[in-house]
């Protein structure tokens, strides 16, 4: 009969990646995305943007910064990027933990609030600096506006008759201007448009002071501590990677 530790040493190694861990050194972003998304969203809630979506997309990414201790949390459309120093240990690090669970909070703490089942899948980004940083989160962000104005001028169109197909052919290989133009015809600016729909939304830690009394003496205290704090109205471009970096730099150090 073989040994129990025997056993599980043999059974382990089909764990295909149970050792692998993030990168020594290197920034971390967890990135989960709504699986099956575009019908969920079409047969629940108001296209092309929905108000209640966003916020339920915000809690959940705040739910995900705050359990796994991030630096940030960015999201747009469907899908939540949260940011990791390079000192970052939790899990040890390990890829298979990390992925699975961010997924499934995602998951948790969508559904609980749609009130409906929902399910994200996720996966892992690597960067060797700060510069890697900001450049993943410009290609987000240009992204979102793509999808934004995509999603703008599509649901226009359906809403106007057209099929599904017929949307579609109508933009395919269109330019940013003619979609512009589509939707300026029909009386709508895109860069008027709520910000959050057109660049993402920003979730960050921030730090706020707390008056309390000294139950000892009755003396006045004041403490400070973090919170989470939502960027709603993000700039652009060269002005969002600044944006980032103060961000960066004033960032309270995580919680123990």
């Amino acid at each position: 009969m073989l040994d129990p530790d025997e056993l599980a040493r043999r059974v382990r190694q089909g764990e295909l990646f149970h050792a692998l861990r993030l990168l020594p050194g290197a920034w971390a972003v967890l990135r989960v995305d709504g699986r099956g998304f575009s019908r969920f969203t079409q047969e629940r809630f108001e296209k092309p943007f929905d108000p209640v979506f966003h916020r339920l997309m915000v809690r959940t990414a705040s739910a995900l910064l705050e359990d796994f201790q991030g630096v940030l949390a960015y999201t747009q459309s469907d899908e939540i990027s949260v940011l990791f120093r390079p000192e970052w240990r939790l899990f040890d690090r390990e890829v298979e933990k990390l992925v699975s669970l961010s997924a499934g909070l995602a998951s948790a703490t969508f559904t609980h609030g749609a009130g409906v089942p929902a399910m994200f899948d996720g996966r892992v980004w690597l960067g060797a600096d700060e510069r890697a940083v900001l450049d993943y989160f410009a290609w987000r962000q240009a992204d979102g506006t793509r999808c934004a104005l995509q999603g703008w001028c599509y649901w226009t169109l359906r809403k106007e008759g057209l099929s599904a197909a017929q949307a579609t052919r109508e933009l395919d290989g269109r330019s940013t201007s003619f979609k512009h133009e589509l939707l300026f015809q029909r009386g709508i600016n895109f860069n008027d448009l709520p910000a959050w729909q057109r660049r993402g939304v920003l979730v960050r830690w921030e730090r706020y002071t707390k008056e309390g009394v000294d139950p000892r003496d009755g003396s006045r205290t004041r403490t400070t501590r973090r919170r989470l704090g939502v960027d709603a109205d993000l700039p652009m471009k060269d002005d969002f990677a600044r944006h980032l970096r103060d961000v960066l730099a004033t960032s309270p150090a995580q919680a123990p």
